[in-house]
């Protein structure tokens, strides 16, 4: 189903955890919501599951108004799936029994409530799992059950409030692959929350930027990655640099360098350079390395220049050491808006 957001508000005593928000989610779509710890990301999710209830604005789940003017449908009437970080499985049921409960809690009886069940196992990839119980199971696999806990109980859309949060590195990325994949076996819609970027770009067909209650900034990630609508998604979407620049006729410069920029407003600017739009070479602007670090592909580097009024973020394929001088040529830019 759809899912459509107006003007939603919720307050906790003086503080607004959720401020204004508005947006539309299209039937089908797997929609992320990233941002920091505090954002208001869950409880934008317990809004919409019904676990929480606004003060102002209005939820409509594929046209139906559940919350607003007067309207409040309970979340066991939303045809809405929740995914916690803890998965909230019975320990004492195995992973059939698991997702055969919402079945039998309907009235359907335990055989064909098994075997209703075992459709959506075989959708989530645990068919040869259903007789172990939750604690034979990986923590990726304990999701999966979660996953097709909510298709047994009709959900036609599903919330994951940072489900990978518990789960090692590696385990996160195979989960991303899965995630994506049930997404679109099942054809349900998605609202995914997570405060880690990188996993929401990884995710998303379309991503937003929550800070303090508010919605930054809405679209694919690609877009969201490229041209960053604030200083604020900015600095929270991957890595780069702002500097302070002046534009004409399409071009601004930085370190005695003329360079091309997108987005682009004559006039004093706020630059944005991403670490791919920054070379080295014998003819650059001189800096000096402040940090390192190894990533196994390449090396993320910082240097500091007397001439700019900023830390600038790089990426090289060779070593280098803090102390030691590079050249810098910037190829590109985004103009920040306003």
């Amino acid at each position: 189903m759809s899912i459509s957001v107006k003007g939603l508000t919720k307050i906790f005593g003086h503080h607004r955890a959720v401020d204004d928000v508005s947006f539309d989610i299209p039937k089908g779509k797997l929609f992320c919501v990233v941002g920091p710890s505090g954002c208001g990301k869950s409880t934008l999710l317990r809004l919409i599951a019904g676990l929480e209830t606004p003060q102002h604005g209005s939820i409509e789940l594929d046209g139906q108004r559940v919350v607003g003017d007067d309207v409040f449908i309970p979340p066991e009437d939303r045809r809405v799936g929740v995914v916690f970080q803890s998965y909230a499985l019975w320990p004492h049921l195995t992973v059939a029994e698991n997702v055969a409960f919402p079945y039998q809690s309907q009235g359907f009886a335990k055989a064909e409530a098994r075997a209703k069940a075992a459709e959506h196992l075989q959708t989530v990839a645990l068919t040869q799992y259903a007789g172990r119980r939750p604690e034979a199971l990986s923590g990726g696999q304990r999701q999966r059950v979660a996953l097709a806990r909510c298709l047994a109980g009709k959900a036609q859309t599903i919330l994951m409030d940072e489900p990978l949060a518990n789960l090692d590195p590696h385990l996160r990325e195979t989960m991303e692959t899965e995630l994506r994949a049930f997404h679109d076996r099942s054809g349900v819609t998605t609202l995914f929350i997570t405060h880690d970027q990188r996993e929401a770009m990884a995710l998303a067909d379309i991503m937003a930027v929550m800070d303090q209650g508010h919605i930054l900034q809405i679209g694919p990630p690609q877009q969201i990655y490229a041209e960053p609508a604030n200083e604020t998604v900015a600095r929270f979407i991957g890595r780069g640099t702002l500097i302070k620049s002046t534009v004409q006729d399409g071009r601004a410069r930085v370190a005695d360098q003329d360079i091309a920029v997108t987005g682009v407003s004559d006039g004093p600017c706020i630059l944005f350079v991403r670490p791919e739009n920054i070379q080295t070479g014998p003819d650059g602007w001189p800096t000096q390395v402040t940090s390192v670090h190894y990533r196994g592909s390449h090396w993320e580097v910082t240097v500091n220049s007397a001439g700019l009024d900023a830390d600038i973020q790089l990426n090289v394929q060779q070593p280098v050491q803090v102390g030691e001088q590079l050249r810098l040529i910037f190829e590109k830019a985004w103009v920040l808006p306003g």
